[in-house]
């Protein structure tokens, strides 16, 4: 048997989605996966032993440049020559619905009740209910593994085995792990401003840590606000640009991951290293909580129906909280 996985974006939606594949292949290993995704999020699914082909589309490059739908209408109507046995749409938006349909005649996804886009479920012949505002991660399982007739436990996702992999990281990243000291990777950045804890507030964590302090960086701005932190404490080393193959070895060499509800934090959770997730406008019904994975969240009461942007209250979170935390999870190590 032959299936598509359609899961375009984000890099945290990415990843939540991914761990169901290992539990599909323990209980059906003649089943072949193809996963599409847009090309700039690739490289996390890139060297899974369980995805057979990575088809990547660029359906955000039409925002600026509409005429490429032709292009990438074309090029999944090749990747539909893989003869598909089923389409599973994870993503249930009307955009990675109709991706889904080019791709094959037999499609599943959730239902009207179960999405943000309720259009997006006109598109399926298989529809699976599970309530919107449930974990993110089980959501994802159910909607992977039901029109297979497959059953994840919670229980299994709990003992997972590692899903992500990497191979030739750049060598020069050995010199950020000195082998006397843990080493904290710092997460500072994400898609929504009020999602970003202080990076005052990172700078008082890294000092009272005393370990080696890492952050990695995305964009220019986030760029300048490490380089910033960096100078505030001597603890704190600025990682280089990183593509996402090494993103993924700094993530699974990390001591502990601190970092903002953004895909690189998950990565931790993927990898089954130490992590402490914060939240402000989210809701922790995004991730997994484990010895070892823990959250904290602000004040302010999060409807994963609508959530409001203008949310600042991750401000708010004490560091001393996320030091406590911390220490904690360090003293296991």
């Amino acid at each position: 048997m032959r299936i598509a996985i359609v899961k375009l974006s984000a890099l945290g939606d990415i990843v939540h989605a991914m761990v169901a594949l290992q539990f599909i292949k323990k209980q059906r290993p003649d089943i072949e996966i193809d996963w599409v995704v847009e090309e700039r999020f690739a490289g996390v699914l890139q060297y899974n032993p369980d995805i057979s082909q990575i088809l990547t589309v660029d359906l955000k490059g039409l925002k600026k440049n509409k005429l490429g739908i032709f292009h990438e209408i074309r090029k999944v109507r090749r990747y539909a020559e893989n003869g598909y046995d089923l389409v599973i749409d994870a993503q249930g938006l009307i955009k990675s619905a109709i991706t889904a349909r080019f791709l094959g005649k037999n499609v599943a996804g959730f239902n009207k009740n179960s999405i943000r886009e309720s259009v997006a479920s006109w598109f399926y012949d298989v529809t699976v209910e599970c309530a919107y505002d449930e974990n993110t991660i089980d959501r994802n399982a159910i909607v992977l593994s039901k029109p297979l007739d497959i059953k994840i436990k919670g229980l299994d996702i709990y003992e997972k085995k590692p899903f992500l992999y990497w191979q030739n990281a750049n060598p020069k990243l050995d010199s950020y792990f000195p082998e006397n000291r843990k080493t904290v990777v710092m997460v500072i950045g994400s898609t929504w401003e009020s999602r970003n804890y202080p990076a005052e507030k990172f700078v008082n964590i890294a000092l009272a840590l005393q370990e080696n302090c890492l952050i990695s960086w995305g964009n220019e701005q986030e760029k300048t606000k490490a380089e910033w932190m960096a100078k505030q404490c001597a603890n704190i080393k600025i990682l280089p640009k990183m593509d996402m193959n090494d993103l993924k070895s700094v993530i699974g060499r990390a001591d502990l991951v601190i970092g903002n509800d953004t895909g690189p934090t998950h990565m931790a959770w993927a990898l089954n290293r130490p992590s402490i997730t914060i939240f402000g406008p989210t809701p922790v019904s995004r991730v997994y909580q484990t010895d070892i994975n823990k959250v904290i969240k602000s004040h302010s009461t999060v409807n994963p129906y609508k959530l409001d942007k203008e949310d600042y209250s991750i401000r708010d979170i004490d560091e001393h909280t996320v030091i406590y935390q911390a220490e904690s999870v360090l003293s296991k190590r």
